[in-house]
């Protein structure tokens, strides 16, 4: 069984300072029509403006849609895709952080195949390719230039909804760490402990029974050998940089180790899947209005601790990457990076009202695909006491369990 695995990637995945620079020609190879889709503090940078100017210098007809905005509203989806219907684009090009490449993906979904995001919620429910899409990550955090995932907001569902499907993969990552030296520190920070968070979550998700139509019947499988080695990496590689870049913002070995770390924790969970600190962090976020990244990191070092009698193994090969001496030291090193780093350390840190804890814990259960694929079941009374246990600070209210 460890020997089975699945990657689900982009065709062509470039790495490196400067690589911005080949967009206008790679384009070309996918293209003549290019949709950008940024975000309008962006659309105004210098680098995005020498960018347009490569993809123009080289005979792209280019349309920019800047009106991206946090979190990527379902409606601000379905309106892009209108504006930019008569323009018949060929190619769909994402510049900027995890909500430009989320909305470039459902703009490309909504432009194939029409319809509106709620008919693709879920697993496996686009039904074909999308148009060809190149994304340009401008932060290193959500990994998605190179998942098969589009978040949104649903303000009907009052929480963030997911569209998962290979076809959404991009043909194209362009990494250039170049565009993250601007980042500040807070988001810096945001982003990398989210990045950790995939990391850690592909690489102690549960192993699933393997079946020959596991891959096909999922979206996400669970661990499995092929993505344990992206996650593993990627730990590493976050672990290296991640204070670095936080503290001393032009660091290029921690820049780029950062934006490699988060590249590689999306290659993992975008196939291996997530787990409860993500599940909790949709009602959780729907009810502090906090970053996405924010919340599933002050989770992380809870969730760890809840899955830490079936997660030995995995512990102490984290030690390994992390140069700690066992897996007893990995869950404290990890909740004191993130402190260090400015995430709260619990629930009522992160502004959660003590009496939304039982909402939350439904709400989090429900959440099945994610549930399911935590390392350790989590039953609804489970839920609540590593909810206390978060929000109180105190690991002995799991005791219990």
């Amino acid at each position: 069984m460890e020997y089975f695995g699945t990657i689900r990637a982009p065709r062509e995945i470039l790495f490196g300072f400067g690589q911005r620079r080949a967009l206008g020609t790679i384009a070309q190879r996918l293209g003549k029509r290019a949709l950008v889709v940024t975000d309008a503090r962006l659309a105004a940078d210098a680098d995005f403006h020498a960018m347009i100017a490569d993809l123009e210098g080289l005979g792209s007809v280019v349309r920019v849609e800047a009106g991206t905005l946090p979190d990527v509203p379902v409606g601000s989806a379905i309106a892009a895709a209108e504006a930019a219907r008569g323009f018949n684009p060929d190619l769909v090009i994402a510049i900027g952080g995890g909500s430009c490449l989320d909305m470039a993906k459902c703009v490309a979904l909504l432009l194939s195949h029409g319809g509106k995001p709620q008919d693709y919620y879920g697993e496996l429910k686009v039904p074909g390719p999308v148009l060809p899409l190149i994304a340009i990550p401008t932060t290193a955090g959500t990994g998605s230039e190179v998942t098969p995932v589009a978040v949104l907001s649903d303000a009907e569902r009052s929480l963030k909804v997911g569209i998962s499907s290979p076809h959404l993969i991009p043909a194209v990552a362009i990494c250039d760490p170049d565009l993250t030296l601007t980042c500040p520190a807070s988001l810096t920070a945001i982003a990398g402990a989210d990045a950790l968070t995939h990391a850690i979550e592909a690489f102690t998700a549960t192993r699933r029974s393997v079946t020959d139509g596991l891959t096909q019947e999922r979206v996400f499988i669970g661990k499995n050998a092929i993505s344990d080695q992206f996650a593993l990496r990627a730990i590493a590689l976050l672990w290296q940089g991640l204070e670095a870049a936080c503290t001393v913002g032009t660091d290029l070995t921690a820049r780029a180790q950062v934006m490699q770390g988060a590249t590689f924790a999306g290659l993992a969970f975008g196939v291996a899947g997530t787990g409860a600190a993500h599940a909790i962090q949709y009602p959780v976020g729907a009810l502090t209005h906090t970053a996405h990244g924010q919340g599933v990191a002050c989770l992380m070092p809870w969730v760890m601790d809840w899955n830490r009698p079936v997660i030995s193994r995995e512990l102490a090969q984290m030690a390994t990457a992390m140069g700690l001496a066992s897996g007893e030291d990995v869950i404290p090193a990890i909740s004191a990076l993130f402190r260090r780093i400015g995430i709260p350390p619990t629930l009522s840190a992160l502004g959660l009202a003590q009496d939304r804890l039982a909402w939350v814990a439904e709400q989090a259960c429900g959440i099945e695909r994610l549930i399911q694929n935590n390392a350790r079941p989590l039953a609804r009374a489970d839920m609540l006491r590593l909810l206390n246990s978060a929000f109180a600070g105190d690991r002995t209210l799991m005791a219990t369990a």
